[in-house]
């Protein structure tokens, strides 16, 4: 399969291929995000040296599969006994380079860097002094660092302190695929699927390339969410646990923060968070969190007028939503529930929620089909205070040329209809907004974000100033 997206990506990869000096670049995201495969593809036979750390393996197991790797390459030495620390580990990885007599760029891609890092074997310190002493003095290196545990990545890697304090030279986060590049891979597959179609697999499994990769081309979507999430062989049946047990240490703690966000649309502020997993205030809660939001499940947003401390934390990972509401009650894992469940009440209204998570991943091409790409804005969520009038708004775009983008936002199998209910509600919602001291000199342009568009009539004419549909979120 070719490569589908990663534009900037590639162009990282080309001006380190490029350069006349060594780089070290450090590729990170979540587990199936496909950080291999980008790595691979990209530079194919310049590969010289590939390995990749043992899941779990304690640190003889991993030193002996290095070792292996280095005379599987080609540098038959290796095989003769395996060394006893890292030092020399690399020691052996420096003389299979100097073996080398030409002065084309050398690509060694190391994967899964934080599995080698066992207790008390001071591989990154070992990892360090390669960098430093070795590789920074020549000039036809690229050394290629990935991991899925992304905190420690970030922590170890990027905010080192210590020897590889600012000797990264580019630091890649992969993300998850848009909507775009969702259906640019599945019609690679010759999977010839309707937007409205694609738009509810996102909501099952996020832009996870792996999790896309295992949808067939003669299936619905319907049908691969039974087959994936709901029979036994399904590559999605065990796939919450695995994740979170592959990516964390004591990744139980994890799942409890998951498991309570996944509760809330709105998401919950820190004090709420401590409360509901009865967890302990501090720096271990501290570090907790700070490892799901730099492995992409979680996301710290700031409701409109609310100071930091009022912060709120949601859940975004599409899978481990589904998974608590769909998949974790043990009488819902039956072959074609899901093909039941998506006829009852409880889909239509979590797709709807679904939708708000799907727009509030492609900001960019919402700002861009409202016009706003040159204009600086905010995105922001409200909620009226008075909870007897209550209301609160989806999504607000607020803007630097003083108008604010109020935006509703609906997912519906057709156009959506504003009624006559609908429209008084609409009005009261606006004119509660409009009454925050912050919105004086603000104009409020009624924004509606719809699977086909708002049809026509006396409510619509009056109240929406502007539309996004569905198919605006699946451009580039």
């Amino acid at each position: 399969m070719e490569l589908i997206g990663r534009e900037d990506e590639q162009r990282t990869f080309k001006h380190c291929l490029h350069s006349s000096e060594s780089k070290l670049v450090a590729v990170y995201g979540r587990r199936r995000i496909g950080k291999t495969f980008l790595i691979r593809k990209y530079f194919g036979n310049k590969i010289f040296f590939e390995v990749a750390g043992l899941y779990n393996g304690e640190m003889k197991d991993q030193l002996l599969h290095f070792t292996k790797t280095l005379a599987k390459s080609g540098y038959y030495p290796a095989a003769v006994a395996a060394p006893n620390n890292w030092f020399a580990a690399f020691d052996l990885l420096a003389l299979h380079i100097d073996a080398q007599k030409d002065n084309k760029k050398k690509v060694i891609f190391i994967d899964e860097l934080p599995w080698f890092d066992t207790p008390r074997s001071k591989f990154l310190t070992a990892f360090e002094s390669f960098w430093n002493s070795y590789c920074s003095k020549r000039n036809d290196l690229l050394v290629v660092i990935c991991g899925s545990a992304a905190s420690w990545m970030v922590n170890k890697i990027l905010k080192n302190k210590g020897g590889l304090h600012n000797r990264v030279s580019e630091k890649i986060q992969l993300k998850t695929f848009t909507l775009y590049e969702a259906e640019k891979f599945l019609l690679e597959k010759n999977v010839k699927w309707s937007k409205y179609d694609i738009a509810q697999l996102y909501f099952t499994t996020g832009g996870v390339p792996f999790y896309l990769d295992a949808v067939r081309k003669d299936e619905s979507v319907v049908q691969f969410v039974d087959r994936a999430c709901f029979t036994p062989n399904g590559v999605l049946f065990n796939e919450f646990d695995e994740l979170y047990e592959s990516l964390f240490y004591k990744s139980q703690q994890h799942q409890e923060i998951v498991k309570q966000l996944s509760a809330t649309q709105q998401g919950y502020t820190r004090d709420q968070l401590i409360e509901k997993t009865k967890m302990k205030s501090g720096g271990t809660f501290s570090k907790l969190i700070d490892e799901l939001e730099q492995s992409g499940f979680v996301q710290k947003v700031s409701p409109y007028t609310a100071n930091v401390n009022g912060a709120l934390y949601k859940l975004v990972d599409n899978f481990s939503i589904f998974y608590f509401k769909f998949m974790s009650n043990g009488k819902n894992r039956l072959k074609d529930s899901w093909t039941k469940q998506i006829k009852g009440q409880s889909w239509v209204s979590w797709s709807g929620f679904a939708f708000e998570r799907l727009c509030f991943a492609h900001i960019k091409q919402i700002k861009n089909a409202l016009g706003l790409s040159v204009i600086e804005s905010e995105i922001f969520t409200w909620k009226a205070k008075d909870e007897e009038r209550g209301a609160q708004i989806d999504m607000l775009i607020e803007r630097s040329d003083r108008v604010i983008n109020v935006c509703e936002i609906k997912f519906t199998s057709s156009e959506f209809r504003i009624d006559k209910n609908y429209a008084m509600a609409l009005r009261h919602k606006m004119d509660l907004f409009d009454q925050l001291p912050e919105n004086k000199k603000k104009n409020l342009f009624l924004t509606m974000i719809t699977s086909f568009g708002t049809e026509e009539n006396m409510y619509a004419k009056e109240l929406v100033r502007a539309e996004v549909k569905l198919d605006d979120l699946f451009a580039k």
